[in-house]
């Protein structure tokens, strides 16, 4: 491998955007990733409007949304003891940004689209059932040691490389880095399931406000599959998870409806966490495995592909020459500011909204101020550009 390569960490939606954006640019990529494919567990699933100008950059825009759907609905809250449910659409965004709605699809079907355009350029090599083992760094490079399925041990040599591998990162392991943070007492249960909520007046993004039955729930495609997040108490045995399942629902959903059928689970822990740094040498850290967040509100992913559209431009400038490697420091300052000072708060304020409220006084000035914010065209205008500001400019101009 040529000394200007980049090898990428992580074959999800954030290692593959970042492949995609580089290689556009003509730099020459490897992907590794542990998996056989493409994971498809139950993870995120709604792009907000704020990344959807990277993905039409990338060129991905158009197919995602004849994959998944657009909706201006926004996110809709609703009282799982009262039953009331309170409406922000995002209407108020039609004129001031470019795509102002989200787009719902399940983050596979993102991650297997950018796959395919970035298997069809030249100079790319995705590796599935390959594992990074080793990370060792000079002036000049970086040396990978790796693994794959079959046991069968090599290294690859890269000019940079990108941690791309999720909140248990093995390249910010191996570079010795803290990931200071907490984690929450709670398992979060995240299930796909077919069942028609859009019947029971759920938009396509829901938050269900309940201290004990707290969910966020989501349309994920046109043919009737839903996503329905709930939090329960880690105590209790993962490995019965299933066997609960249908009286969560039944809590949930009217006496006389169905049970869901579940086509597909998945437990995982939360955090609020974040690297030290996201860089280290030559060797770059990007979503997850520079920062997690508990996925109310969306803000992981988000947060990920923010990172995505400033650190693919700025390392191909350098790769390029057109600028120094310092702007890549630049790039670690300031993502890791609107993670710590913007994303992470507001995602542990919406997991204290949906799943914590148990204090009345409180909820009723919660509630108070999303009915506000729902009949004030200015104040959900606000609310909504107000999630630019998880975005950074280019750093190369």
């Amino acid at each position: 491998m040529r000394e200007d390569d980049v090898v990428i960490v992580g074959g999800g939606p954030v290692g593959l955007l970042n492949a995609l954006g580089l290689a556009r640019a003509g730099v020459r990529v490897t992907v590794l990733e542990r998996e056989p494919a493409v994971p498809a567990s139950p993870r995120a699933m709604v792009y907000a409007y704020a990344v959807l100008d990277g993905l039409e950059r990338l060129g991905l825009l158009g197919e995602i949304e004849d994959l998944g759907f657009r909706t201006q609905e926004g996110i809709w809250f609703r009282s799982f003891a009262t039953g009331e449910q309170i409406k922000w659409n995002m209407d108020v965004l039609d004129g001031l940004v470019d795509h102002p709605y989200n787009v719902n699809l399940g983050q596979h079907r993102l991650a297997e689209i950018a796959l395919a355009h970035l298997q069809r350029l030249p100079g790319t090599d995705v590796r599935f059932g390959t594992q990074m083992t080793g990370l060792r760094q000079d002036d000049d490079g970086v040396t990978l040691e790796i693994e794959d399925t079959a046991g069968a041990r090599s290294t690859v040599r890269a000019g940079w490389v990108i941690g791309a591998d999720g909140a248990r990162s093995a390249v910010r392991q191996a570079l010795g880095l803290a990931f200071d943070g907490m984690t929450w007492p709670e398992r979060f249960v995240a299930t796909n399931v077919l069942y028609d909520f859009g019947a029971l007046g759920y938009g396509p993004g829901n938050f269900l406000i309940d201290p004990d039955h707290g969910a966020v729930i989501a349309r994920i495609d046109n043919e009737g599959l839903w996503r329905c997040t709930y939090c329960e108490d880690l105590s209790l045995p993962e490995g019965t998870i299933p066997e609960r399942m249908p009286a969560y629902f039944r809590t949930i959903l009217p006496p006389d409806a169905d049970t869901p059928e579940v086509v597909q689970w998945s437990p995982y822990r939360m955090h609020q966490r974040a690297a030290e740094r996201m860089r280290d040498g030559r060797v770059l850290l990007a979503g997850d495995a520079a920062h997690a967040t508990n996925p109310t509100g969306g803000l992981g992913l988000t947060s990920g592909m923010l990172d995505t559209f400033v650190l693919y431009d700025a390392l191909a400038a350098v790769i390029g020459g057109a600028v120094g490697a310092e702007v890549l420091d630049r790039y670690s300052e300031e993502r890791l500011r609107v993670f710590t000072e913007i994303a992470s708060p507001q995602a542990s304020e919406w997991k204290r909204l949906v799943f914590h409220s148990d204090d009345p006084g409180r909820l009723e000035g919660d509630l108070g101020m999303l009915r506000t914010v729902a009949s004030d065209a200015d104040a959900r205008r606000e609310g909504f550009l107000s999630m630019q500001a998880l975005k950074t400019p280019s750093l190369v101009g």
